[in-house]
């Protein structure tokens, strides 16, 4: 069954991931109340700068941050599309869409959606 990610890559300060875990908790819960079928948070556990690109590089990582890499999967692109349009508008929300309330800097973050290739 074909499906559709949005992906992020995002440099978190390592003093803020406590912050950044319960910011990503309760963004995901909200976002499968609307829909989504999963949310993965993920730490950077074995990554290290490349050479001419990695994790790292593309976020412009800083000595005190670390990379999350994280998804949101979704039946479909429409299905996808439908559950932000809720989400965006959800008021629960609000309080974290304030750049100076986020444990990251959300000019590095990188995102985009992606329709499946291959799924086993």
């Amino acid at each position: 069954m074909a499906r559709y990610v949005d992906g992020f890559v995002v440099p978190v300060p390592t003093a803020k991931l406590d912050a950044y875990r319960r910011l990503a908790r309760k963004a995901g819960k909200i976002w499968k109340e609307h829909g989504a079928l999963e949310s993965i948070e993920c730490v950077a556990d074995d990554v290290k700068p490349g050479k001419l690109t990695s994790f790292p590089q593309s976020v412009k990582l800083k000595d005190d941050e670390t990379v999350v890499f994280s998804w949101i999967v979704f039946s479909s692109r429409k299905q996808r599309d439908a559950v932000n349009a809720k989400v965006m508008k959800d008021p629960r929300l609000a309080d974290m869409m304030d750049p100076k309330a986020m444990p990251f800097d959300g000019k590095r973050m990188i995102w985009g959606g992606f329709k499946t290739l291959v799924e086993l």
